[in-house]
């Protein structure tokens, strides 16, 4: 599929990497790029060869927010009506493989929110990150204000959600963030490594590792616990269970067919 407003390649023949492009308005996020972006997420998804995927930016931006002169002449009906954010947006919460958030430069509004609603973030020594959104008389409204506390703390969050001040990656690591900061011309490479890593191992076992990590931020630490369990029980019906603990024992490198 050609894409406008992104660019999409394969690395190691199980990476999918998609990287936003609207230099120009540093890759502001409008319609056609979250339309874009879903596609080839869902694309990817559904590639038994991918096992992992990336999503980044320009070295200057990863994304500077939503795209504010689309955004200005919207009325209430329009967003309402539109189901402005929840429409396309959120197609990357249905991803059932990991997603690595790489991101240097800005990560503002909703180019922060973006990288929070991928899995972890990598990210560069000259990343900063933000919800501005107070500047434009309006609030966060995808995830800014409900991931970010999840990930910083009420504190840090309503400090940013209420001053728009900006947080560089040394303070967003430490935080809890982002997994890890890196020099930017390292930032790919350790992005890429993290998802061949990811690649190598069991693809049942890591989408269920993924899908109970995320069930700890939707339930009660009892019924987390209790997914967890059951979760765990059934990697025991998989092939790859078999093999893993085989290898193990024989000290020999695991071959896992992801079945």
């Amino acid at each position: 599929m050609a894409y406008e407003t992104i660019e999409t390649r394969v690395e190691g023949g199980k990476v999918g990497v998609i990287a936003l492009n609207r230099p120009k308005q540093l890759n502001a996020l409008n319609n056609q790029l979250m339309d874009e972006l879903g596609a080839a997420l869902k694309a990817f998804d559904a590639d038994e060869a991918i096992g992992c995927m990336i999503v980044t930016g320009s070295e200057k931006a990863f994304a500077a927010g939503a795209d504010i002169g689309a955004m200005a002449g919207y009325s209430f009906a329009d967003v309402y009506k539109g189901d402005y954010i929840t429409r396309n947006w959120e197609t990357i919460r249905t991803i059932r493989k990991p997603v690595i958030a790489a991101v240097s430069g800005f990560a503002l509004g909703g180019g922060c929110e973006l990288a929070m609603m991928c899995d972890f973030i990598i990210a560069a020594d000259n990343a900063k990150f933000g919800q501005p959104e107070i500047k434009l008389g309006i609030i966060p409204g995808a995830g800014g204000t409900q991931r970010l506390p999840r990930a910083v703390g009420k504190s840090k969050a309503m400090d940013m959600a209420l001053t728009a001040r900006m947080m560089d990656a040394t303070e967003a690591e430490r935080a809890g963030l982002v997994s890890r900061v890196v020099p930017l011309d390292k930032m790919m490479d350790e992005a890429l490594a993290a998802a061949l890593t990811i690649c190598d191992f069991s693809q049942v076992a890591v989408m269920a590792a993924k899908e109970a990590v995320n069930r700890s931020f939707e339930s009660g630490l009892a019924d987390g616990i209790m997914f967890e369990r059951r979760m765990f029980h059934a990697m025991f019906a998989t092939s790859d269970q078999k093999e893993g603990m085989d290898a193990f024992v024989n000290k020999r490198k695991a071959q896992f067919n992801h079945q």
